[in-house]
């Protein structure tokens, strides 16, 4: 009996021991359990779950582990160690030099081999900055200057450089498309703040590994993945916000829906936002008030006195956004994704050109931008081990999208209305690898394909008859660009102490345009054109950690342009009396670029970042003035107007210094902050001209407090001065969107705002975000920028999860 019994109890015991053995990984500081840490052996690689949970069954007690995680130091454990610390594991959360990045190389490495500066927002930064548009977002960082026209802008401004010369990318497919123009985008707004998971900001030249436009940087936002249960149980969790914001009387309203199982993943999201007028501030330049708008009233235009000229009539619009993510994992290293995403606003008014005059009359009755709509859906394979000889990992992402996007204007008092409609269709098929050569080289490589189908219609109609007739489009209807590829890069690593990336991509660029609609109107001396050119473009550079206090970034890059539909056929207004017409006689831009950057920490207590940058634009595509036929004048919209183009009529140096600091004064109590000096000219027949899209001197201070449940953050924003002398000649003819200086030419003034954030956890589910913006009520605008930013402005959301 007693022998049964020692049998029974130790069988019993080996049982428990056996079917125990999971570890349990969690985040150190709050305990919190840590999904989605890969932890590999010698031969297995698995996966935590929601929980933290992973079985180590796969592996031998002998065997070294590796937990990792981008957003938590890696760390190497054995299993028996793990057993003797009762099946825990605690990760730390990762510091700035240790930062896990994508989009350097589309796999993950560590932030310390990369010889660029990458600029790396979390989900919770994006939830405690709480921003109402992915443009607010980027302007967060300190490092992205964001100018609007309208409240339903943003246009981001990277070392000099902006629009067509800069790349945004979403889950690894290219946004940038053929109508890409070197005028202010607002396309970045299209892509919904609260299904972002992280953004990655790569400052400087991107060409190697994304292709035409990334010039002075690449903005790449990954939204937010399906999570899965990972087990037989139903995996469920639901977020729902509202949020308020007195300045415009924001209302916005979100909610995300995630159902996971054992080897899928469901996540659905919604957003809508409701914006009205937005109110300036109190204390500033008089320039900017707006004490009157026109009406229209039974069909007649009337001027009528604003009742608050702090109120900037018209602005408001609404917006909405929904996402559709589907995730399959049959095995712990390999994932499929699709995604669906769709974004729509109202139309929405285009105030800069709102607020001209004509004599002591305003110009427009009505100038506004149709609903801007993008559509993606995207399909991406990914593999992340093999036993190829060819690769490592794999990822294979291939995307439709559709952008859609119009324009409407009328003079005052005039029956004629202006319509501009443009519609693109976007297929884009990209394969990226990585292959472990050796345990110090790594070799990146991959292909790319774009195709952009470019239908654009142009109407006038008579308000007063309701009658429509064709006009001259804004492009070539029918026309195309189209993008093939092939790019590889390699990083040697013979030490932790040192790292040499360098890289090769040669591009060919197709496009044609057919103008013969147009030329019905225009007359031009050619009905087609078609640009077939190549580029080759390289990186190398060096990452140098001599010591634990130390690290030195060296890099030098090449970068491209090439002429999209936008520089080869567009035709529009630039400025009132301007017209740009289509130039068939184009070849890409190319960007000549060096990086020195020096990061000190001083054991993360004080840290250091600095960065010093020169750029050379060559061939550089530019509006000049311009000749159709000998005729330098031409009637545009009943108007007589001066003709220009774009040409490679240029060269442009720009050059700047960036700094960055965090003191953490202890765990609880942080200071940041960031400062940008950029300068730079280009060339204007043989004069040096500024460059319009260097932005005045910028930056933030923040001081946090973060504790427990409670986080503070008060921050001050400021923004050097540009004189009259320091403006690019075509922002110094825009007059009517700047301040007056003393002898009455226009300028941008500089100024500062007081803010305050804070979030309390009331419960682990019940989350609250309060903030005070422009605590002083400062009446200013972004240089460039057409609307005034916001006066006082008090936030409030509500976050619950479930």
């Amino acid at each position: 009996m007693k022998l049964k019994f020692l049998f029974l109890f130790f069988t019993v015991l080996y049982s428990l021991n056996t079917f125990s053995q999971k570890v349990f990984v969690l985040e150190k500081d709050t305990n919190t359990p840590l999904a989605n840490v890969i932890i590999s052996g010698d031969n297995e690689i698995i996966q935590t779950n929601i929980d933290g949970e992973a079985s180590l069954d796969l592996f031998e007690d002998n065997e070294t582990l590796t937990f990792k995680n981008k957003s938590y130091r890696e760390i190497q454990i054995t299993k028996s160690e793990i057993i003797n610390a009762n099946y825990k594991i605690y990760l730390v959360s990762i510091v700035d030099l240790d930062e896990i990045v994508i989009s350097a190389s589309k796999f993950e490495q560590s932030s310390r081999d990369i010889p660029q500066k990458i600029v790396n927002i979390t989900s919770k930064d994006i939830q405690f900055f709480n921003p109402q548009t992915s443009a607010d977002l980027l302007e967060n960082t300190g490092n992205v200057f964001i100018q609007k026209s309208q409240l339903g802008g943003g246009s981001p401004m990277i070392r000099g450089f902006s629009t067509n010369r800069l790349l945004i990318t979403v889950d690894g497919v290219r946004m940038n498309n053929a109508i890409f123009r070197s005028g202010n985008l607002q396309n970045v707004i299209s892509i919904d703040p609260f299904t972002i998971q992280n953004t990655e900001i790569t400052l400087g030249a991107g060409s190697v590994v994304y292709g035409s436009d990334a010039i002075g940087g690449v903005m790449s936002f990954y939204t937010k993945k399906p999570q899965l249960s990972y087990k037989d149980d139903l995996y469920f969790k639901a977020n729902a916000l509202v949020r308020y914001a007195s300045a415009n009387f924001e209302k916005t309203g979100h909610v995300d829906l995630n159902f996971g199982l054992k080897k899928w993943g469901f996540l659905t999201s919604f957003s809508y936002s409701d914006y009205d007028d937005l109110r300036m501030g109190k204390h500033g330049p008089d320039d900017y008030l707006r004490p009157e708008y026109v009406e229209t009233v039974n069909g007649m235009d009337t001027i009528v006195e604003n009742d608050n000229p702090l109120v900037q009539t018209p602005t408001g619009f609404n917006q909405y956004n929904l996402m559709q993510k589907i995730r399959y994992e049959p095995k712990e290293d390999l994932s499929l994704d699709l995604g669906v995403y769709f974004s729509r606003t109202s139309d929405y008014s285009r105030y800069d050109r709102l607020i001209r005059y004509r004599g002591d009359e305003l110009r427009s009755a009505e100038w506004s931008y149709g609903p801007q709509q993008w559509f993606m859906t995207n399909f991406q394979y990914t593999k992340l081990r093999s036993s190829s000889n060819l690769y490592d990992k794999v990822q294979t992402t291939v995307a439709y999208q559709n952008f859609k996007e119009s324009r409407y204007d009328r003079d005052f008092q005039s029956e004629i209305r202006n319509i501009r409609e443009e519609t693109v269709n976007a297929l884009s098929f990209n394969l990226d690898l990585e292959k472990q050569i050796s345990p110090k080289t790594e070799l990146f490589y991959g292909f790319e394909y774009v195709y952009n189908l470019v239908n654009s219609l142009g109407e006038e109609e008579n308000i007063a008859t309701n009658t429509t007739n064709p006009t001259v489009s804004r492009y070539p209807d029918g026309s195309n660009w189209q993008s093939i590829a092939g790019y590889t890069s390699l990083k040697y690593k013979p030490s932790n102490k040192f790292i040499f990336q360098s890289g090769l991509r040669y591009n060919q660029v197709f496009s044609s345009a057919n103008f013969t609609d147009n030329n019905e109107y225009l007359n031009l001396p050619f009905d087609s054109t078609k640009i077939n050119s190549g580029a080759l473009t390289g990186t190398a550079g060096i990452s140098w950690l001599p010591n634990k206090i130390m690290q030195w970034k060296l890099n030098a890059s090449t970068a491209f342009r090439a002429p999209n539909i936008d520089d080869v056929g567009k035709v529009f207004d630039s400025e009132p009396g301007s017209v740009v017409v289509p130039n068939n006689n184009l070849k890409p831009e190319y960007a000549y670029g060096g990086e020195l950057g020096l990061l000190l920490n001083f054991n993360d207590v004080f840290i250091l970042d600095l960065a010093t940058y020169y750029t050379f634009l060559d061939n550089a595509l530019v509006r000049r003035d311009y000749a159709i036929n000998g005729e330098t004048e031409i009637i545009y919209d009943g108007e007589l107007s001066n003709v220009q183009a774009i040409q490679n009529a240029s060269k442009a140096w720009i050059y700047g210094f960036e700094a960055g600091l965090k003191v953490n004064f202890s765990k609880s109590v942080k200071l940041t902050s960031q400062y940008n000096i950029i300068g730079g000219s280009e060339e204007d027949h043989g004069i040096e001209i500024p460059v319009r899209h260097v932005a005045p001197n910028f930056g933030n201070t923040h001081v946090v407090f973060n504790k427990n449940r409670l986080k503070i953050d008060g921050f001050i924003d400021y923004n050097g001065e540009l004189s009259n002398n320091q403006l690019a000649p075509s922002e110094a003819e825009k007059d009517y969107i700047y301040a007056k200086d003393e002898k009455g030419n226009p300028y941008s003034p500089s100024w500062y705002t007081l803010n305050l954030r804070t979030q309390y956890e009331l419960k682990n589910s019940l989350c609250i975000t309060l903030g005070l913006e422009n605590i002083t009520d400062q009446r200013y605008k972004r240089y460039s920028s057409g609307i005034a930013s916001p006066g006082r402005n008090f936030i409030v959301s509500l976050n619950y999860s479930l």
